[in-house]
């Protein structure tokens, strides 16, 4: 007796076959394309260089529409404790009032909010007025850890970005190279290393993006 296979499950049967020797399919994500709302508020600065490390900008949209200063202050320690985003008291609080500006009920005039504006301006403002004639030496572990630097890349394996040594092997012989990485770790980087864009660190110090950049030639 004759066995006969139907059309339908040979059919399978052959797309199974072929797929199992397919190479892997390159999945490209659709650039990011949506920016945050700007604003003057020094909480905007910190929301530009970390909010971007672990969620895309249309993350905040997707929040309840009209949300006070308080409930904003609250999301941002509830991403600080439950979620070990990179940010300080300080920063949480200045993200709070950003955020309630750009996408609350808050308003920049309000006294709340100008008093975390003021704030925030006061201790760089000392900071500078006291400072020593010598150079104090930038710790370059501290801001990589403050910055979650090391969530994206390590020293010598890819992980979101690239690995210090390969940058640095790429930057190898550039007269430029400094200047260059100095530039990317300020203002960001996109379309260099994949898709996956860099956010700008635009509040650091000159000196801290000096140290960095040359932390990276180094490695």
């Amino acid at each position: 007796m004759k066995t006969t296979i139907a059309p339908a499950l040979l059919a399978l049967a052959m797309l199974g076959a072929g797929h199992s020797g397919a190479a892997p399919q390159d999945i490209k994500l659709p650039a990011e394309n949506v920016k945050l709302k700007p604003a003057k508020l020094p909480g905007y600065g910190i929301a530009m260089q970390k909010c971007a490390i672990c969620h895309s900008a249309d993350y905040v949209s997707y929040q309840p529409p009209g949300l006070s200063l308080t409930q904003w202050t609250a999301e941002m320690k509830k991403m600080q404790q439950a979620y070990g985003a990179p940010i300080d008291d300080a920063e949480i609080e200045q993200l709070g009032a950003y955020l309630a500006v750009a996408y609350g009920s808050a308003k920049a005039k309000d006294p709340e909010i100008v008093a975390i504006a003021q704030k925030a301006g006061k201790p760089a403002a000392s900071a500078a007025a006291a400072a020593a004639p010598a150079t104090t030496a930038v710790d370059v572990q501290g801001l990589l850890a403050k910055n979650a630097c090391l969530s994206c890349h390590s020293v010598t394996q890819k992980v979101v970005g690239p690995a210090y040594h390969e940058v640095a092997a790429r930057y190898k012989g550039d007269p430029q190279a400094q200047a260059r990485l100095e530039a990317s770790i300020r203002g960001g980087s996109s379309g260099k290393w994949g898709a996956v864009p860099m956010p700008p660190f635009a509040g650091l110090k000159a000196e801290e993006i000096k140290a960095l950049a040359a932390y990276v030639r180094q490695q």
